[in-house]
């Protein structure tokens, strides 16, 4: 297929697009650049592409393709509370307007890149299926539930969404984020010998690597369209459904010397869920993730330690908030962040 990969400049998107080439696909990249330049180690070409803004997109850039996988966005939680009518506007409305233009140009699948955080309130030790009422907890969560149920309204017999609800992220890519729970401790016990938890640490959380993420979208993409149509499905494993103690657990162990440290200054976290996977394995036959939280600490501390990580640039160039703020402070971009 030709595929456009929007985000493909992001933490996700430069994992996903050599997986998508690999599997065949021609990978056409499109992003804003926002993020272009936050690269740790050696850094593969990046996909050609469009350099666009994902509000600023025409029927140009969906005219030619055979599919959309749409991962850009305003991508956690303090950058949806800075601002949370510019989260609405990038990963609500501007989602569905590019949904719509797909659809009318003839685009036959559309990969919405979801999250499990529309759980995030539900609590309870049991299992959220996709059936599970959506409890979102942010502008960030909130913003994905409203794309699913719009793109929901534009399916029909030529044009199948499917929403992937990927659990939380972690692992190592060339456009780092450190602001993500595993990659964030692992970060800290590198640079400082301290694995810092700020909350009680009783909250649980479902992690996927990034690329078991970037797997299944390359098995959504091509699997049969009664089995993924206009559906959604959880993206991860039920071996990581873990809670943040037990995270920092794994990172004190993958970083030796290194002191766990849990104080609980930020209080109780009403996000806390555990997910049950099993829909997506049952629509992929074969398919499973393949990373624990264990395997990704360990992958995390030589990759960090082999590119030579610095305090400076783990909390400004990889931290999203950080860098968005450093860019308006160089006035690069307004205050909607497009580039001036």
């Amino acid at each position: 297929m030709r595929v456009l990969l929007t985000g493909h400049q992001g933490y996700l998107g430069t994992v996903m697009a050599p997986v998508l080439a690999e599997a065949g696909h021609e990978v056409v990249g499109l992003d804003s650049g926002l993020f272009e330049s936050c690269v740790l180690g050696p850094m593969p070409a990046d996909a050609p592409g469009y350099t666009v803004d994902l509000r600023d997109i025409t029927h140009k850039q969906v005219s030619d393709v055979d599919a959309v996988i749409h991962l850009a966005a305003l991508s956690n939680d303090p950058l949806g509370a800075l601002d949370p009518e510019l989260t609405y506007d990038i990963n609500h409305r501007a989602a569905v307007r590019l949904a719509r233009l797909a659809r009318d140009a003839g685009v036959k699948r559309f990969l919405y890149a979801s999250t499990c955080s529309v759980y995030g309130a539900s609590g309870g030790d049991g299992l959220v299926n996709e059936d599970a009422p959506l409890r979102p907890v942010t502008p960030y969560a909130e913003s994905k539930v409203l794309v699913e149920d719009a793109v929901h309204e534009l399916a029909d017999s030529d044009f199948t969404p499917v929403y992937l609800r990927n659990a939380t992220a972690f692992g190592f890519s060339p456009r780092l984020r450190a602001d993500i729970v595993l990659n964030n401790l692992v970060g800290h016990a590198v640079l400082s010998g301290e694995v810092r938890v700020l909350s009680d640490g009783t909250p649980w959380r479902p992690l996927v690597h990034a690329k078991d993420i970037a797997r299944a979208f390359a098995a959504a993409l091509v699997a049969p369209k009664e089995v993924v149509h206009d559906k959604a499905f959880n993206i991860g494993t039920e071996a990581n459904n873990v809670t943040v103690a037990e995270i920092a657990k794994e990172v004190a162990e993958a970083v030796p010397g290194s002191r766990l440290v849990i104080t609980g200054e930020a209080g109780a976290d009403p996000r806390s869920y555990r997910v049950d996977f099993s829909r997506f394995r049952e629509a992929i036959p074969g398919f499973d993730c393949e990373w624990l939280v264990k395997d990704g600490a360990v992958e995390l501390v030589e990759a960090y330690q082999r590119h030579k990580l610095t305090t400076e640039t783990f909390e400004r160039r990889f931290t999203r908030l950080a860098w968005l703020k450093d860019r308006l402070g160089a006035e690069a971009v307004d205050e909607t962040l497009r580039f001036r």
